[in-house]
């Protein structure tokens, strides 16, 4: 038995090392790099740890960057460097911006891999965690990451999951928490429940190695549904995410309008049974429906309902499906079973027989769908392969045929498509399907047998875990009082700690008695805990919430705080949480609102309870992966030689391997360790490739060699702020500047306003580092003096704009420029450089000139001269390579276009 104390005071009370050193002078020395980035790295560090908090401005805006929280493995990996980089940049630029920014940090700490390490390690799940936060966390650490770390949370706190169950308590009041009857995975060898997670691709227990059945279970569900209309229409108020995500979500919610119907069973024991109702999204095909589908799990299918020469078979066939995981395989053959009941079709008059097929959910609709094989994929192939129907009865055609078509109909293949009903369809015939399908339910609704309808694909949430390592459900069953909800002040209901992990049978909670027995809270009476624990989902479904007052003993938060603070103004993460942890969130955002937890202030956007403004999904890291080109196997880096970057060999044969970038994994030996490469390459440098190779919302493909790029530039800028003496001078009016100072001034100003917009609204980092190299670029290669207030002036511009990219340099930088101690404050405290719109114009425009429609040449025209095709005319004339191909040849026309940045000579 594993046995853990003060597992979370030694949580909350981590130290970790005073200082972090970042690589090695030696390391720089031998690499013969051009800046000595550790020693300067672990300068700063230094001095921002004993530095004082900046005080929050009630004067200034509030703005909220939220990177996703992550699961403490206890390893970082280049996915986290690349969200926790562009979180940290957004949040620096938004101080510089003059805002108050809440940056937090914290741990989706419960969950599966933990409970499997205290299988297989023999370590306790509370152990493994807090050892793994202390790893991770310091990390981070050596990234010069930004985090308020005094909002830090784990959701395997007490402090915070006892709110996770406070929460559970007032959905259930809300009628939104309610526990029914659900299929599960279950290990008949272990006797327990397994998540999908725990099962193979080949549907067996990753544990034992049974064959997983499927079991009903009671299970605790959220009703997500309760929220399904305002959960599909306010996708539209996410004007600031990606479309794929928007699109993601409307397909997962998946909002279908049509009608339900109800068939009438006819079999001998009618009487007793409820009619079978259907929902459909083409009411026109009501004529062509032939057969109908139940659900294995639909209530009909039992043995009391079916007729006793079928039910053996029928049973039977359930009972194999149960056995089968693989349900996709099951689906896919089509196999089903004859029920030996009818149903009435209720415009044909027909009595139709009911089948049993996998392909049908019980929690999806109404559990029972209606084959009409001639209009439905899925129902001609199931039709062919159960031998339903003779003859399909084809009911709707297209609206416009080809001349040459045939009379008779191609049965080899359905219709899907809408068009003119046929004379099958009896008095609808020659209808278009539209028209038809109102007149049919209106025909319907007047017969008592349909009615309009609209189903969502979003199911209910079961939030149920049949394992140990998560937020207890705050449950007692009592024999007299039954469901009783556990007292708030009683919260939390701990996680007992001193427990046992066998791998085998029920969750260590449920064998745990004297956790397990209590008192009912309304009688008194011996009562059992619920032992079921939460999905993970809901502990990072209210994390955001909680991060606005994370000390707070009374409540999950403060509305007042959290209503200033919410939504969150940028959230960024990986597109792998596009459905269910976005959704999940932004049910619980609109819950907790409609209950009065917190409030929207006026003008808030999104609104209606949308928890995120900003979206910013962030693009995978492939690393460089080498396979054998017979084989196909991974190599492992020992196995190529790569001394020659750009033909490497494998050593053992000499060939050339494959080549190719994919996601990082252990298998493929193509990780990367972030430690490693800032020890060896800087922080600054990392950040800036990270940034510089891709938008954030691509594919990244990592190569280590190319951050020799970053520090070659870093090294450029951190010489010209050391031969930058600054200067008391002012910016000198544009009419007393110099040709070249105009032009540094300009050029200033476009960076400025083109490295703001690329930080504030489109997040291209890539093409803002661009902007800036080449504004250092124009300042090291322009004849404009150091002492010059204009150059000056671009040098701490530049400084400022890298310092949200790249911390520490700025810091090096600015105090080079201002001199060590009090005189150099903080670059992270500057203000950010703002535009003068007048210093965007040019002096001069580039002209490209063509003759005949092909470009010849390119001058440069005085402003004053741009719009005047003679003057330019003159001065093309002038030039060598203007005499070559106009000489004395005369213009028949003279085409000036895009405010003199093109002329056209047509000769």
């Amino acid at each position: 038995m594993l046995k853990v104390r003060s597992t979370f005071s030694l949580l909350q009370h981590k130290q970790l090392p005073a200082t972090l050193v970042v690589g090695s002078a030696r390391q720089y020395a031998t690499r013969k790099l051009p800046v000595d980035f550790a020693t300067i790295e672990e300068k700063w560090q230094t001095r921002w740890k004993h530095a004082t908090p900046a005080a929050v401005d009630p004067s200034k805006p509030d703005y909220y960057t939220l990177s996703m929280f992550p699961y403490p493995s206890g390893m970082l990996h280049m996915g986290h460097v690349r969200v926790y980089t562009i979180s940290d940049t957004i949040q620096r630029f938004r101080k510089m911006k003059g805002y108050n920014v809440l940056h937090p940090m914290g741990w989706d700490a419960f969950g599966l891999p933990a409970e499997n390490a205290a299988i297989e390690r023999g370590i306790h799940p509370a152990e493994w965690t807090v050892k793994n936060i202390a790893i991770m966390k310091e990390q981070i650490s050596k990234l010069c990451i930004g985090f308020d770390w005094s909002r830090e949370v784990a959701t395997c706190d007490p402090e915070y999951y006892r709110w996770t169950q406070y929460i559970f308590l007032e959905m259930y009041h809300a009628g939104l928490a309610y526990q029914k009857e659900a299929v599960v995975n279950w290990d008949p060898v272990d006797k327990t429940v397994l998540a999908n997670e725990q099962v193979d691709h080949e549907g067996k227990s990753w544990r034992s190695g049974a064959l997983v059945e499927r079991k009903k279970l009671r299970q605790w569900f959220f009703k997500v549904t309760e929220f399904a209309d305002d959960l599909l229409k306010d996708i539209d108020r996410l004007e600031n995410w990606p479309e794929r995500v928007k699109q993601m979500q409307r397909n997962w919610i998946g909002k279908s309008k049509g009608a339900e119907f109800d068939f009438n069973i006819t079999s001998s024991n009618a009487a007793n049974l409820e009619p079978i109702k259907v929902f459909t999204s083409r009411p026109d095909t009501m004529f062509g429906v032939q057969y109908l589908v139940l659900a294995p799990e639909h209530p009909l299918v039992t043995r009391e309902n079916l007729p006793s020469e079928q039910a053996d078979s029928v049973l039977d066939f359930v009972q194999d499906l149960n056995k089968k995981q693989n349900m996709q395989e099951a689906e896919e053959n089509k196999k089903g079973v004859f029920t030996g009941l009818y149903a009435l079709n209720p415009f044909t008059n027909e009595d139709i027989p009911v089948y049993v097929a996998p392909y049908v959910l019980s929690d999806y609709g109404t559990g029972a769908v209606m084959g009409v094989p001639a209009h439905d994929k899925r129902d001609f192939e199931f039709c062919k392969v159960n031998g339903v129907v003779d003859q399909m009865r084809y009911v709707v055609e297209p609206a416009i045929k080809d001349l040459d078509q045939s009379t008779v109909v191609d049965t080899s293949v359905p219709y899907v498509a809408q068009g003119i009903l046929t004379a099958a369809s009896g008095p609808y015939q020659g209808m278009k399907s539209k028209e038809a399908g109102k007149a049919i339910l209106k025909a319907a609704q007047s017969m008592g047998v349909g009615h309009p309808a609209t189903q969502f694909r979003l199911k209910d949430w079961l939030l149920s875990r049949q394992r140990y390592w998560g937020a207890p459900i705050p449950i007692i069953h009592c024999p007299s009082c039954k469901v009783v909800p556990v007292p708030k002040e009683d919260l939390p209901v701990n996680l007992p700690l001193d427990v046992e992990f066998s791998g085998k049978g029920q969750s260590p909670l449920a064998r745990k008695e004297d956790w397990v027995n209590c008192k009912c809270p309304k009688c008194q009476g011996p009562a059992k805990r619920e032992t079921d624990t939460m999905d993970t989902f809901v502990d990072s479904s209210w994390y955001f919430m909680r991060y606005t007052d994370p000390k707070n003993k009374e409540l999950p938060f403060d509305p007042v705080k959290a209503s200033s603070l919410l939504p969150v103004d940028i959230y960024i993460g990986g597109v792998e949480h596009a459905i269910l942890h976005l959704l999940y969130s932004r049910f619980f955002s609109k819950a907790l609102l409609k209950q009065g937890a917190y409030q929207e202030l006026p003008n808030t956007k999104p609104g209606n309870g949308e928890p995120f403004n900003v979206l910013l999904t962030q693009g995978m890291v492939h690393g460089r992966t080498y396979k054998d080109p017979k084989t196909s196997r991974f190599l492992k880096p020992e196995e190529v030689d790569l001394s020659d970057h750009d033909s490497p060999k494998i050593i053992a044969t000499g060939e050339q391997p494959l080549i190719s970038f994919e996601k990082m994994s252990k298998s493929k030996y193509n990780g990367v360790d972030p430690v490693s490469v800032v020890e060896e390459c800087g922080v600054d440098p990392t950040r800036l490739h990270i940034l510089y190779k891709a938008p954030p919302s691509e594919v990244l493909e990592w190569e280590s060699d190319s951050i020799i790029g970053m520090q070659r530039w870093l090294s450029k800028v951190l010489k010209l702020s050391k031969s930058t003496t600054l200067t008391s001078n002012e910016i000198p009016a544009l009419t007393s500047m110099s040709t070249e100072e105009r032009e540094m001034y300009r050029v200033t100003n476009h960076t400025v306003k083109q490295v703001t917009e690329s930080m504030s609204n489109s997040y291209s980092f890539n093409t803002a580092i661009s902007d800036l190299i080449k504004l250092s670029n124009h300042v090291s290669s322009s004849s404009v003096e150091p002492a010059s207030a204009v150059y000056q002036h671009a040098v701490q511009s530049l400084v400022k704009m890298m310092a949200p990219m790249t911390p520490s340099m700025s810091e090096e930088c600015w105090e080079s420029m201002h001199g060590p101690g009090e005189k150099s404050q903080s670059v992270l405290e500057q203000v950010w450089p703002t535009f003068v719109p007048e210093a965007l114009e040019k002096d001069q425009v580039d002209c490209i000139v063509q003759v005949n429609g092909k470009t010849r040449l390119s001058i440069t025209v005085p402003k004053a001269l741009a719009g005047n095709a003679q003057e330019i005319e003159k001065l093309v004339r002038a030039s060598e390579i203007g005499q070559k191909w106009l000489a004395d040849k005369p213009v028949r026309k003279l085409i000036l276009a895009k405010k003199g940045e093109l002329i056209n000579f047509v000769l």
